[in-house]
This record gives C-alpha cells, structure tokens and sequence, in this order.
C-alpha cells in the first residue's frame, strides 16, 4: 500500500488517514455496512476504490434473529390458539420479514447505484446469519484483498457479552482489514 508522504511530521498521537491514500494497490474491496454507519464507512470504500481502481461489493450481514419467523413454539400468550402461533401470525410474520427484505435490497441497489455513477465497478450482496461469519465468507467467496467495515465502540463487558461484528473480521478474514470508527 503506498501512502504519499505528509507535508509534516506526524505528531506522537497522530496517525495517517485515508486522505493520504494514492493507490490501494487493492483490486478488490468489499465493504460491510449496516444501516447505522453506513455514510462513513461507505464514503471511505469510494475513496478507497476510486483511487486504486477497484471492484468493490457493497455487503449486508443480516442477523438471522432479526427476520426469523416465529417456529411453532409452546407460548404463554393469551391470543396463541392451543398454546401455539395461530397461522395468522405466520402469513403476517412472513410479510413483515418480506418488507425488510425488500427494503434491504432497495438500499443496496442505491448504493452500487451510487458507487456505478462514480464510475467504480460494484455489485452488492446479502446474507443471513451471523454477520461476522457472513461477511468473512462472502469476502473469501468473492476473493476480496481488503474489507472495510465500521466499528460501534463497544467495550469492556457489553463487547463480550455482545460480541463485536469488527472484532470477529479482523480474528476471522483471509484478507487485509480496514476498521473505520
């Protein structure tokens, strides 16, 4: 990766950023977005891919527990029919999960919609699962050098407890990774 060279000398607690980048030297660049941090880390993957000449794939691990239709599990609510999910819910269930699904893909066509008018070659995807795994596994699949992916700050007992999408890629990729904050 080749970095142009500052005007000054970096200060002890400063480190380079992206607006030093010439060329990535990265042919392939995958970036893991979620909805909350998308404009940051999505602005850094242009960037990034219009200045090495990249391909890139615009990503969205979706958690599983997010969509997942209820199964026909014993309940205690007073409007389940025999202590079990009338099928009422199921269809509305169904639909529900549809729409987020519909709604994912709309934004993601948006979004390589914006990278294309830039002139980057892009494409998107999505899967369901856990979204650490999933972006690791897609970015093998895809042969992708670099992933850049955003990091919320959890720390300490929530990151353990929680666990941390980041944390995952960076212990789990068979590529560089990029962690923007």
């Amino acid at each position: 990766m080749k970095i142009s060279q500052p005007d000054r000398e970096l200060l002890p607690n400063e480190t380079p950023t992206l607006e030093g980048l010439t060329d990535s030297g990265f042919k392939k660049i995958l970036v893991a977005l979620d909805r909350q941090s998308e404009k940051t880390i999505f602005a850094k993957a242009l960037k990034l891919a219009s200045q090495g000449e990249s391909n890139l794939m615009i990503f969205h691990g979706i958690s599983e527990q997010l969509l997942k239709t209820p199964d026909m599990v014993n309940t205690a609510n007073p409007w389940a029919f025999d202590g079990f999910y009338p099928p009422d819910n199921f269809e509305y269930f169904e639909k529900v999960r549809q729409a987020a699904l519909n709604e994912v893909l709309s934004w993601l066509r948006s979004l390589c919609e914006t990278a294309t008018n830039l002139g980057i070659p892009t494409e998107f995807d999505y899967k369901m699962g856990d979204p650490g795994h999933v972006i690791c596994n897609c970015a093998k699949n895809w042969g992708a050098d670099l992933i850049i992916v955003g990091r919320r700050g959890r720390s300490g007992l929530s990151e353990i407890l929680l666990g941390s999408v980041s944390n995952y890629v960076l212990h789990h990729a068979t590529c560089a990774v990029l962690v923007v904050q």
